[in-house]
């Protein structure tokens, strides 16, 4: 038993050394992928969010954007994914290839939440905030920038980390429309190499990896901005 053990041991590690260079190169993709779709979901979010929020409502604007989030919300993201990825071409008349749609459509989705996120938090803001820098002689939009949005922020960094993480491990449905990332890269390997536990394994300990990357990197955030 044990000469066959071995034996399967260093077939498997043989495996993951030659794979390894392919996978390493699809986690750069998903990376790629996830901080071009996070900046698209943040900024699209934050907007959405403000707009949306008790203090800075503006009734027909906001009832749409309301309407927007939700739908964003409702749908599920493989199906956002189709109708980005097959349907917008043909209402547009353009080509739009497997990156630009996973991008266009892993924001969009994320958005709607993160908008929720953002506007809870703007509401969770004590009024006595908005009205001390209003007696300061500040405007709405410079108390919002100046003085709401930093304790927004400091206050839900642990729900945008959530938001992120999702958004990273969505990356992987992204595979669907022949994208090249982390785990359509390992599917490739697992088809050639008719070994499916060592890669898809692996290709778990690379999404794990990246997850707990992003879980300390929020929380040197959290530690310097409650320092500030």
């Amino acid at each position: 038993m044990e000469p066959g053990g071995s034996a399967v041991t260093m077939d498997s590690l043989d495996l993951l050394l030659r794979s390894l260079p392919l996978l390493l190169k699809g986690a750069l993709v998903t990376l790629k992928l996830l901080g071009v779709a996070a900046t698209l979901s943040f900024s699209m979010g934050a907007v959405m969010g403000i707009l949306t929020c008790e203090r800075v409502k503006i009734p027909w604007l906001s009832r749409l954007v309301r309407s927007i989030t939700f739908t964003l919300r409702a749908i599920p993201f493989f199906v956002q994914l189709l109708l980005v990825y097959f349907v917008l071409p043909e209402l547009l008349g353009c080509n739009l290839g497997p990156f630009a749609a996973s991008v266009i459509a892993l924001g969009a989705c994320s958005s709607g939440y993160v908008a929720q996120i953002v506007r809870c938090g703007l509401n969770a803001v004590p009024p006595t905030q908005w009205e001390g820098a209003f007696v300061l002689g500040l405007g709405p939009m410079r108390t919002l920038w100046h003085i709401i949005l930093p304790q927004m922020v400091r206050n839900l960094l642990p729900a945008f980390n959530n938001e992120l993480e999702q958004l990273l491990k969505s990356t992987a449905i992204v595979s669907s429309i022949g994208m090249l990332e982390l785990t359509r890269m390992g599917m490739n390997i697992v088809s050639r190499e008719m070994e499916p536990v060592t890669i898809y394994l692996t290709l778990a300990l690379f999404y794990f990896s990246m997850s707990a990357g992003l879980g300390w990197l929020t929380k040197r955030l959290e530690r310097r901005l409650a320092y500030a």
